[in-house]
């Protein structure tokens, strides 16, 4: 199934953007009768046939609306500090798309290697993991946040911060709560200081454990999503 991105989709009949326009006509060599899928990141499934396979207007009609499709029963929010190798980053979004997740937060730490994000590149790798994972919703992607200023945020569910000092934590697959919100912080390869943790302590935040092992920041990210996603199913 090849999905079409069209976030701006109202009513009918509709001009897919140039980007897409050229994808369909010239790259898939779709034409007129032709059926589609199209998605717009807010749930709404679509399936219509082309009318007027313009190469960069090309004209779609909606046989099919779906809403809802594919809706979870939870909803999850990783809050991320950015690695160094942006490449690691993007592959944590590209995977928490395919496994599901509704809004990211890039965080800000004390031992945050990388300060700078290009928001742009990074939603155009959310776009493309969802359309490939066949998902009607586009995640959230936030600004890069500082750490205190996310902590002074208000979060309506479970709270959890997941860290590698040897203290009191518990483990996050035993704190889940399936059908319930849930954010998570994930923080950078330094890890958090001590004094984030606190912060983040002093907020309400549990700390947790993802298992025995030493994860990368991107693995850790990837573990928490999927374990919520699993205990949610």
């Amino acid at each position: 199934m090849q999905l079409f991105y069209t976030p701006n989709i109202t009513g009918t009949t509709f001009n897919l953007d140039e980007t897409e326009s050229k994808h369909a006509v010239r790259v898939l060599r779709l034409s007129n009768g032709d059926s589609i899928q199209l998605i717009d990141g807010k749930g709404n499934f679509f399936e219509a046939e082309i009318t007027d396979a313009h190469p960069k207007k090309c004209l779609i009609e909606v046989i099919n609306t779906q809403a809802e499709f594919g809706k979870r029963n939870h909803y999850l929010h990783l809050a991320v500090a950015p690695t160094k190798n942006i490449d690691r980053f993007e592959w944590f979004l590209e995977k928490a798309t395919e496994i599901g997740i509704d809004e990211i937060t890039p965080i800000l730490c004390e031992h945050s290697e990388r300060k700078v994000i290009k928001h742009e590149r990074l939603e155009k790798v959310i776009i493309s993991a969802m359309k490939q994972s066949l998902k009607a919703y586009l995640p959230k992607l936030n600004p890069l946040t500082p750490i205190n200023q996310f902590l002074e945020s208000e979060f309506d569910g479970q709270k959890f911060i997941a860290h590698c000092y040897e203290q009191d934590k518990r483990v996050l697959k035993n704190e889940v709560v399936p059908g319930k919100s849930s954010v998570l912080l994930i923080g950078p390869e330094g890890d958090f200081s001590p004094e984030e943790i606190d912060a983040a302590i002093q907020q309400k935040f549990i700390p947790v454990s993802l298992g025995q092992s030493r994860l990368r920041t991107e693995t850790a990210a990837v573990v928490a999503c999927h374990t919520v996603n699993l205990l949610n199913e």
